[in-house]
């Protein structure tokens, strides 16, 4: 039998990754199944430790779990072309950058919010809450555009309606 190595917990603390993700790892192919023990616990050598270490750092810079998987076959085959990695670090920067973007405008947003709230409301109830009212307003917005992409979209409001026709039953139900 091959003499043990490192111990989960052990190499959970020297890469600073918790016990279940490295479970997870393992599970979906990242890290190799750990060789067990008689005792059935798992034990790692300090290749794990090393590719782990990779992991986690690619993780910590954002990587989705696909890219890691990629830069992990490229940590391990030294001999491809450094330009794959760097194609992969180009995708993933220009999903940042783009993300950073999504987020100016969020901020933006935001500060609209915050700035016609105090100058219009905070100081009253909610229901004259500007920013209430602009995210019900956005919310409303969002269900018209929904309902004009929709295969059947619900007839404008300047469309001319066709009066549903009324039975006895209703007019029954009216006069009472």
């Amino acid at each position: 039998m091959p003499q043990p190595g490192l111990t989960i917990g052990a190499l959970a603390s020297q890469t600073s990754t918790n016990v279940p993700t490295i479970r997870y790892y393992e599970e979906i192919g990242l890290l190799p199944k750990a060789e067990r023990a008689a005792n059935g616990h798992r034990y790692y050598r300090d290749g794990d430790l090393k590719r782990l270490g990779f992991i986690r750092r690619c993780r910590d810079f954002g990587f989705p779990i696909e890219q890691v998987r990629e830069l992990v076959k490229l940590f391990e085959d030294g001999g491809r072309a450094c330009i794959e990695v760097r194609d992969l670090a180009q995708t993933h920067l220009d999903a940042v950058r783009a993300k950073l973007e999504e987020m100016r405008q969020l901020e933006a947003s935001l500060a609209g919010f915050v700035a016609s709230c105090d100058a219009a409301c905070c100081k009253g109830p909610t229901r004259d809450c500007t920013i209430i009212e602009d995210l019900a307003a956005a919310d409303a917005a969002r269900n018209a555009a929904a309902q004009d992409a929709a295969c059947c979209p619900a007839p404008s409001k300047h469309a001319k309606r066709k009066t549903p026709a009324k039975t006895s039953a209703f007019n029954e139900i009216r006069r009472t």
